[in-house]
């Protein structure tokens, strides 16, 4: 199990974020979904984005106190089109 300020540190930790906005999908702390907002990501396509949410939550993953991510992931001029 692992809290939203966990995985808010180890993403900041890792990337310049924006924004992130996360959701306990289940409420046992193990399925999230995450909104990443990052100018690390201006110019990837998603597929490479993904990547480096995962790589920056590698850990939590790899210890199973992450089992399942539904990521959707933006650069800010992305983020700012939406109007989010």
């Amino acid at each position: 199990m692992i809290t939203s300020e966990e995985i808010k540190a180890s993403l900041t930790k890792a990337l310049p974020v924006s924004l992130i906005e996360t959701q306990d999908l289940t409420g046992g702390g193990d399925h999230w979904q995450l909104i990443v907002v990052s100018p690390a990501f201006e110019g990837k396509g998603l597929v490479d984005q993904h990547r480096m949410v995962n790589d920056a939550l590698k850990a939590e993953i790899g210890d199973q106190r992450i089992h399942a991510l539904a990521l959707k992931t933006f650069s800010p001029a992305q983020w700012e089109k939406l109007g989010s």
